[in-house]
């Protein structure tokens, strides 16, 4: 009787002792939990509103308030209306927008060709990736930009360019050049390319909307004198700014950017300081390369050093939430399932679509190049990069970004054209038909919430 006792005391101890286990278990796995989705909303916040203290050279430097506010408001020039904002690709958020204002512009109440009323909206913080630092007399002091510029849109849900945000997929009717070339002073160029003004202007009016050229600043090639595609020259004189990619879809994906510079986090840390000129640090001894570029090579960027950083210590939070963000499956009836099964079998099979770009990462895991050779076009893009070669781009979420073309620099109007090329280059023998299959598939692709979801 004794040692029944003790064996169910023995019993109830370790049920007890299991669950308290279990319970610390738990209570870890929350925590941890909590402490990820912390993470993700700081670096929600960090992707759509942090300037990294940017404002010191849009605004500080190159004025580009002042032409903003334009000279009725203490500014230079006519000013920058809502419509001109629009037209040049800028969004505004509409979720940032009060009740009223969003009933007078559903009215046309509002006059979207006063400057006075961008001035509001920047106050009211609802222009997508433009941060507006006032004076106490309600005057514009300063302007700086976010990742969310280049790397954000909307969905027109009030308007054409206004409506609710949508982070991750790549501005396609942003003219970053046109926006920059408004500055009053633009002698930081001037100065780092060792051109004129009017030269300047000329190679930020090339790139168009939906492209940003990177590298200009590292190199100063501002044209690709030859465009080659399958041996055939297709252009001279191309601008060398890229398309902006999506900044969605990147779990599991080594290197990123056209060229593959580097892996998320890096060309985080790269754009911050060397393009959006933020305040921070940054090492690649990579750039110290004269006679790839010379320009980046005689003015230390790959050795950056601030005294303050606002820069690093938030790239984890932001990569996180970076990597929060699924690539979008398209919207119903936009393309025909019953051909998108048939091209899926293409793709992995006929085509060999799938040898690089692997399912489910839609490239290839791990050191995800290719030579300019491998994928019949000409070296001038991957030449301005450390490896010399091409990225594999994922492609899921192919859909959100069709405007301004295909590849690097959009040679491509579209998908069928990219199709038409492999099929040349690697003599494949598609039919009419099996294209048009591998078209549908390629527009299938995506995993995260629709795009007509609201």
């Amino acid at each position: 009787m004794l040692k029944q006792e003790r064996f169910s005391k023995l019993l109830i101890y370790s049920g007890a002792g299991l669950l308290a286990l279990v319970l610390l278990a738990v209570a870890a796995i929350q925590a941890g939990a909590s402490q990820t989705a912390r993470l993700v909303a700081e670096g929600k916040q960090i992707f759509r509103f942090d300037t990294f203290g940017d404002e010191d050279f849009w605004g500080g430097q190159l004025r580009l308030h002042e032409a903003i506010e334009g000279e009725e408001f203490g500014g230079v020039g006519p000013g920058v209306s809502p419509a001109t904002a629009l037209e040049v690709g800028l969004k505004v958020d509409v979720g940032a927008l009060p009740e009223s204002l969003r009933r007078q512009l559903r009215r046309g109440q509002v006059d979207l060709d006063d400057p006075a009323v961008t001035l509001a909206l920047l106050k009211l913080n609802a222009v997508v990736g433009v941060q507006g630092f006032f004076n106490s007399d309600g005057s514009l002091s300063s302007v700086g930009i976010t990742c969310a510029l280049c790397h954000s849109t909307v969905n027109d849900s009030l308007a054409p360019g206004i409506g609710r945000r949508l982070d991750g997929w790549a501005n396609r009717d942003l003219n970053v050049g046109a926006i920059v070339a408004l500055s009053p002073d633009l002698s930081p160029f001037e100065t780092l390319l060792g051109v004129d003004r009017a030269t300047v202007v000329t190679v930020l009016n090339s790139w168009g909307p939906g492209k940003f050229d990177a590298e200009l600043v590292l190199d100063g090639k501002a044209f690709n004198p030859q465009q080659v595609t399958d041996g055939v020259v297709t252009g001279t004189n191309v601008s060398g700014a890229t398309l902006i990619p999506p900044a969605f879809g990147l779990a599991g994906v080594n290197l990123h950017t056209w060229t593959g510079w580097g892996s998320v986090p890096y060309w985080n840390a790269f754009v911050a300081n060397i393009e959006m000129h933020g305040k921070g640090n940054f090492y690649d001894p990579r750039l110290d390369n004269a006679d790839q570029f010379p320009i980046a090579a005689a003015n230390g960027f790959g050795h950056i050093e601030s005294p303050v950083d606002l820069i690093t210590p938030k790239l984890p939070a932001l990569h996180a939430y970076q990597l929060s963000l699924l690539a979008p499956r398209p919207p119903k009836r936009s393309f025909d399932p019953e051909a998108a099964s048939r091209g899926q079998a293409l793709f992995e099979d006929k085509a060999d679509c799938a040898s690089c770009h692997i399912p489910p990462l839609f490239t290839e895991p791990g050191w995800n190049l290719h030579t300019p050779e491998e994928i019949g076009i000409d070296s001038f893009q991957a030449d301005r990069s450390p490896d010399l070669m091409y990225r594999t781009a994922p492609l899921k979420g192919l859909w959100t970004h069709t405007k301004g073309g295909f590849y690097h620099d959009g040679r491509f109007a579209t998908l069928r054209d990219v199709v038409n090329h492999y099929d040349t280059h690697f003599g494949l023998g598609l039919t009419d038909a099996e294209k048009s299959d591998l078209v549908e598939y390629l527009k299938s692709l995506g995993d995260g919430p629709r795009g007509d979801d609201d």
